[in-house]
């Protein structure tokens, strides 16, 4: 598996990671949302320089002009209900690709080691696709290795993208052995040395999906 660290050189979408991580910035929930857009939309700027293009003639008003035209079969799936917000970012900037959903949840219990669930899909057929499988937090990597197996339901995709914001590098190395190949690329805009005993990437962010729509039952 690629890894491309995004955050590890400047650009802007430090300073979107900085609003993210900001205990004092955290409060105001529709900011939160539009940085994981922003960080989304940089991301997938720099995934489309690795698709396929073909030259298209288009017509303007005052003639013709061949434009190199992306030509993937694009497929961008989240994992709900933390991912509602990253996804937005990539259905932006791949207006012409379809989406796919799939919920997840932990199960925490006290003695008993961290389960993680799912229980919907709902997915276009990605047989052949370009996928890009999109998490705002990689964290132990299981909800996310759990949620691709559900998306090979609808197909086997001819390359995959792993776009997340944060990872840990647990989280990593678990991508790693599940995808040892180098046809699966990681994008990642930052990476945290560990998780603690509740699953949470340390120093993170907290809870993706309670700062982005408030604090679950």
């Amino acid at each position: 598996m690629k890894i491309v660290h995004l955050g590890a050189e400047h650009s802007i979408i430090n300073n979107y990671m900085a609003q993210l991580r900001d205990v004092q910035v955290q409060a105001n929930r529709p900011l939160f949302r539009r940085n994981l857009e922003r960080i989304a939309r940089a991301m997938a700027y720099e995934v489309s320089r690795t698709l396929h293009y073909e030259e298209q003639c288009v017509t303007t008003p005052l003639g013709t002009k061949q434009v190199p035209v992306c030509t993937d079969h694009l497929v961008i799936g989240t994992v709900l209900r933390a991912g509602l917000a990253f996804p937005q970012g990539f259905l932006d900037t791949f207006d012409h690709a379809d989406a796919g959903f799939v919920a997840a949840y932990r199960e925490e219990k006290p003695g008993q080691p961290l389960q993680i669930h799912l229980d919907y899909l709902a997915a276009p057929r990605i047989e052949g696709s370009t996928f890009l499988l999109v998490d705002p937090m990689l964290a132990t990597g299981g909800s996310l290795e759990l949620a691709y197996k559900a998306f090979l339901r609808h197909g086997t995709p001819s390359r995959l993208h792993v776009c997340c914001v944060i990872a840990s590098e647990e989280g990593i190395r678990h991508l790693q052995s599940v995808f040892p190949s180098d046809d699966v690329t990681l994008w990642v805009a930052a990476i945290d040395p560990c998780i603690n005993a509740d699953a949470y990437i340390v120093p993170g962010l907290g809870d993706a999906g309670d700062l982005s729509f408030g604090t679950k039952l």
